[in-house]
């Protein structure tokens, strides 16, 4: 079958696009990669804010769908907002990748002495996520916090620039393009010499799914959601669907100072751990247990109480 994949053209929108295309040219279909430049990708010099988020860089993509003229989109699953297009529906996410954030800090300004944020005092670090930004100012209101979008190559290329002393990423894209250049199909991003460090997602708590790619279809195509749902891991796909339970309550986006990480904590328990930032208090909750309705009521509950955990 000829399956029409959309994608963003960022690299590593492509590199996630191509290996869904392999998966899906393993089982004998015909993948094309289609090229979509979202509202995102048109203003990157903007903070996600003032450009209309949630949802910048999968509008355009979404629209293609509906209109038939893609059959697949790959997203990065964290940037889908809570609720979508009726007409769409995720059939399947592969497995998923390291879900943590990455500290990524030239060598001068890394500090292995600090405490939770490994970096001097006073540096200055990069990124245009709320969450993200929220967070390094609760746990090291010392640092100075600017705004840096672009995609990975040129987060890193303004690291080593010097425009800034550290950089936050998803751990899960630099693996994606490592292993894409490690085989040759992207140049590596060149980041010798820079101290990077995972930081912990129970403290520097992830953005909802991040690490996941989701796989959306029309919801009319029963054909395309029975080949799209063959890629499927069935308990990536379980954990993240506990973590967009709880995005919807938050009904937040990039510009939402939000994050939760579900894992398994055995055969049928979960563990998810949240933050939330209402009116500058940094209100945290974390839980266990089998009924993911009732562990995400119980979280919601109280980081909507401001008690945290």
């Amino acid at each position: 079958m000829k399956i029409r994949i959309g994608t963003r053209g960022s690299r590593l929108a492509r590199v996630q696009a191509e290996s869904v295309a392999r998966d899906l040219a393993n089982r004998g279909h015909a993948p094309e990669i289609v090229e979509i430049r979202t509202a995102g990708d048109r203003h990157a010099d903007r903070p996600f804010s003032r450009i209309g988020a949630p949802g910048v860089f999968v509008r355009d993509i979404e629209i293609a769908l509906v209109e038939g003229r893609i059959d697949v989109a790959v997203h990065s699953y964290k940037d889908l907002p809570g609720t979508g297009p009726d007409d769409l529906v995720v059939a399947a996410v592969p497995g998923r990748l390291d879900p943590t954030d990455r500290l990524v800090a030239r060598p001068e300004a890394a500090d292995p002495d600090a405490s939770g944020i490994q970096l001097r005092p006073g540096a200055r670090v990069g990124t245009a996520s709320a969450r993200r930004q929220s967070l390094l100012t609760h746990l090291r209101p010392d640092l100075e916090i600017a705004l840096l979008r672009g995609n990975l190559p040129t987060r890193i290329q303004r690291l080593r620039e010097g425009r800034f002393d550290a950089v936050v990423l998803a751990s899960a894209g630099l693996v994606r393009l490592d292993q894409a250049a490690d085989e040759g199909r992207c140049p590596p991003l060149g980041r010798s010499g820079l101290v990077e460090t995972n930081l912990d997602p129970t403290t520097f708590v992830p953005a909802a799914t991040q690490g996941a790619l989701a796989l959306q279809v029309r919801r009319d195509r029963d054909d395309m959601g029975a080949v799209v749902r063959e890629l499927d891991d069935p308990e990536a796909h379980r954990c993240v669907r506990v973590e967009r339970a709880l995005l919807k309550r938050v009904e937040g986006g990039c510009q939402v100072p939000f994050g939760a990480w579900c894992c398994s904590a055995g055969p049928e328990e979960m563990e998810m751990t949240a933050v939330l930032e209402k009116d500058g208090i940094l209100v945290r909750a974390a839980g266990r247990g089998r009924d993911s309705d009732a562990l995400v009521n119980d979280i919601w509950t109280r980081l909507r109480g401001g008690g945290g955990s």
